[in-house]
């Protein structure tokens, strides 16, 4: 239904009507829309360092500087690109919000595990599968638990006189999002991948960032969330494990402040977050969850991305997610929704890990 009361019955209508509306409510009421800067920023992109022999020979990592310039001052954001060697053609690529600092170790090989990095994720078996794997460093652009929004790409958009984002302007999830794309950005200056077949995911705060990421960047082929809870993929009217008022408690300004309005007052908001999926339409879409993570509510993210099914079938895709909690360990890929929960709770196992490759394997490598 659009705001004033019309049945959405096209993909036209939904594309020119319903799609922006639902944009524009959550952009100013609960992520925060991206100012106009005070004065045009100047990109550069620097290449710092490249190892073209990286685990073994399999790939060829390049540590990337991003450099964000005008009169208001200066950032940074360093991104890691890791592309498979060999390739004949563009490869298309996964890439990650991270809590790992780029400028770490934790993107070294791992010497006692072949195949994984320090952090424990497993780039071996994304070269291997034929992706490109990116990551970019979440507190590059805004702190974890900013508050003043004194340092980092802020203040280059405040207007004279301007200290502090207005109510409907970019909490922390929107920044980090606005980074993703500075660094999709980047890659569409990269032979080596094919920019067109991109993958955005995050796990928690990062899968929440993920999907406003590739909400507001149609840019982005496919989105992965792995227990991304409130502001991610969970259902805000169920009020189960991670609620708004408790976000905005312990992480005050991960969303715009027009968001603390609605604080107990959840059913007065205007979308809920089978809507934010349903932005991401008709481009593929998975969901993750833990059945004991109650924290990220796994039954609400799972009821999200059934009811958001409904824009993917006005879009002529037929989701194959069901009404009920499927069985754990059970995911389902033969959709535009993909979905699982498994045992456990708050972490990305290698489970994880394959179901997520297996599902941009029908998505992304096909095409």
């Amino acid at each position: 239904m659009t705001s004033e009361g019309r049945k959405v019955t096209t993909a036209e209508q939904w594309e020119m009507l319903r799609r922006p509306q639902i944009l524009s409510l959550y952009s100013n009421l609960v992520y925060g829309t991206v100012p106009q800067p005070h004065s045009p920023i100047e990109t550069e992109f620097e290449v710092i360092k490249t190892d073209a022999e990286f685990m073994e020979g399999k790939a060829t990592r390049t540590d990337v500087a991003i450099h964000f310039r005008n009169e208001k001052g200066e950032a940074k954001m360093t991104i890691l690109v890791f592309v498979p060697n060999g390739a004949k053609q563009p490869v298309p690529a996964f890439m990650k919000h991270s809590f790992n600092r780029t400028t770490s170790r934790d993107f070294d090989e791992d010497e006692d595990h072949p195949g994984l990095i320090r952090n424990g994720w497993p780039l071996g078996e994304f070269f291997d599968r034929g992706y490109a794997f990116i990551a970019v460093y979440q507190q590059d652009l805004v702190g974890h638990n900013e508050v003043g929004f004194g340092r980092g790409i802020a203040p280059l958009f405040f207007r004279d006189g301007q200290s502090f984002p207005k109510a409907n302007e970019w909490g922390v999830l929107s920044i980090v999002a606005w980074g993703g794309s500075r660094a999709l950005d980047y890659l569409e200056t990269v032979n080596a991948i094919d920019h067109t077949r991109v993958a955005i995911m995050g796990h928690s705060k990062m899968g929440k960032a993920a999907l406003w990421t590739a909400a507001r960047d149609e840019r982005f082929a496919l989105a992965i969330s792995a227990q991304s809870g409130c502001a991610g993929a969970a259902l805000w009217r169920r009020k189960s494990g991670e609620t708004l008022k408790k976000m905005v408690t312990r992480f005050s300004y991960w969303l715009c402040h027009n968001a603390w309005k609605f604080v107990e007052q959840e059913d007065d908001l205007p979308v809920d977050q089978h809507m934010l999926l349903g932005l991401i339409a008709p481009r593929p879409v998975y969901v993750a969850s833990g059945i004991e993570d109650t924290w990220a509510d796994p039954r609400g993210e799972h009821a999200s991305a059934y009811h958001a099914g409904e824009v993917y079938r006005l879009l002529g895709q037929e989701s194959r997610v069901p009404e009920t909690l499927p069985p754990l360990g059970e995911p389902i890929l033969d959709s535009p929704i993909g979905y699982h929960v498994r045992a456990g709770g708050h972490s990305v196992e290698l489970f994880d890990w394959e179901r997520f490759m297996d599902f941009a394997d029908r998505h992304l490598l096909t095409k």
